[in-house]
């Protein structure tokens, strides 16, 4: 026999479907938004060209600020996906939901020439929420590498009888994007595990035109293009103790699955007639991928909750990893598209950040506010030629600002300012800098609390 539903339990029904129908329309807005701007990805820098482009920190709105420090971060109001076994401390009254997006400036410096350029990018979108005690999920997207550049040079190559020019352009496009899925888990008081488990796509466009000021002489086009589709998995531990009654130290563990991703990129070598015929080689590099083993360790010291510290440092084993390599001629005539390791090297990095909040329970506006600072420096992952690209320094200030309504005062809207210099080893290369703001909402809101009716 079916019993009827109770008008309480009519009403917890509702709410249930509410919110998840509420996560699915959120979810599938980020899916489209990050789609529809995959070619908008805030990248023109010319070191986009090699590797996979530039790499994205995959940091959210609250520690953009303190440098992308996060791995022994740890508190129940914010999203980490950096280190997934935070997820275990998330409020069991809330839905977290995070979006976060960047305004920047760049200054590019060559030869005694500076260009400037601008972008706006989308650099995340997450919800996350608690299913059981000590045990809590996260979803999102967010870019994993971004490609934009376009870049010319003039030389002549003959000068007698006639002056003969060459322009050649430089050209590339794309970049890669996780959808992802994480869960965190508390086994034992203090001690958590967890993992992300994502899809990685995207694709990679590079082209190289050469063209002549005498028609008698073929333009040329040599196009590089890859549709990479794979998984990326990540895990995370932090255990926490307490040093004294108001000081607790966080330690953070992280590890990245290295994998060879099972795509191919392909070489278009096209001669392009002045008729407008064209002859297209199409040479193919399989299995020209993989992604590197990384490493992560931090440490976090929390006082009194009103300041907290964190160091971490990152390894990501580059040097391992497949990709595609140069396009090689047999004494027959045959050429070949091949890949190798030894294109690109390891990168180390290290991340400082601090926050201070006078007091996160005040009831005056001005004293709930977080104010952050942080710093970071990282080795490049790609060569050029056979030397390494350049160093990264970059330096952070900003704040979180409460929002207090009669509907919510447990959100937050995050403010920061990056600069962010591109060092190369060597002269005559391109110096970068880069001038962002970085907005971010982290919406809290007590979707699962239970109101009782007297």
């Amino acid at each position: 026999e079916k019993f009827p539903l109770s008008p309480a339990a009519h009403v917890a029904y509702s709410d249930k479907m509410k919110y998840i129908l509420q996560l699915a329309t959120l979810l599938s807005l980020a899916f489209a938004t990050l789609t529809a701007t995959a070619q908008n990805n805030g990248s023109n820098s010319p070191y986009s060209r090699y590797g996979y482009g530039l790499l994205n920190d995959g940091g959210n709105a609250f520690n953009k600020a303190m440098g992308g420090t996060a791995y022994g971060f740890r508190k129940g109001n914010e999203l980490n996906q950096k280190n997934p076994a935070s997820y275990s401390a998330i409020d069991s009254l809330s839905f977290l939901f995070d979006f976060g997006l960047t305004m920047q400036n760049g200054v590019f410096k060559a030869n005694g020439r500076k260009i400037h350029a601008q972008n706006t990018s989308i650099d995340y979108i997450s919800a996350g929420f608690r299913l059981a005690p000590r045990f809590g999920m996260s979803l999102g997207l967010m870019p994993y590498t971004s490609i934009g550049y376009n870049i010319s040079q003039e030389k002549p190559i003959q000068t007698v009888p006639t002056e003969i020019n060459q322009t050649t352009t430089f050209s590339g496009e794309g970049g890669l994007h996780i959808v992802y899925l994480g869960f965190g888990w508390e086994p034992i008081r203090n001690f958590s595990i967890g993992f992300n488990a994502g899809y990685l796509w995207g694709d990679l466009s590079h082209t190289v035109y050469n063209d002549f000021d005498d028609n008698n002489i073929n333009t040329t086009q040599q196009l590089y293009r890859t549709d990479l589709r794979s998984y990326k998995i990540d895990f995370g531990a932090q255990y926490s103790f307490l040093l004294s009654k108001k000081n607790k130290l966080t330690l953070g563990l992280t590890y990245g699955l290295g994998h060879d991703i099972d795509r191919d990129a392909v070489f278009y070598d096209q001669n392009i007639a002045s008729t407008g015929d064209i002859h297209t080689d199409t040479l193919t590099a399989r299995n020209a991928y993989a992604l590197p083993h990384t490493f992560g360790a931090g440490v976090t010291w929390e006082w009194n909750k009103k300041l907290r510290i964190g160091v971490d440092y990152t390894a990501e084993l580059w040097s391992k990893a497949k990709m595609p390599g140069e396009i090689t001629e047999e004494t027959n005539g045959d050429r070949h598209y091949t890949c190798g390791t030894g294109s690109l090297t390891n990168r180390h990095k290290v991340n400082f950040g601090l926050e201070y909040v006078p007091n996160e329970d005040a009831l005056k506006w001005h004293r709930r506010i977080r104010y952050r600072a942080g710093f970071s420096y990282a080795t490049p992952y790609t060569k050029i030629g056979e030397q390494d690209g350049p160093r990264s320094y970059q330096a952070s200030l900003g704040c979180a600002l409460p929002i207090s309504n009669a509907y919510n005062n447990r959100s937050l809207i995050n403010i920061s300012f990056q600069y962010e210099r591109m060092q190369p080893k060597f002269k005559g290369m391109v110096s970068e800098e880069y001038f962002r703001i970085c907005l971010g909402l982290s919406f809290n809101e007590r979707w699962f609390m239970k109101w009782k009716a007297e």
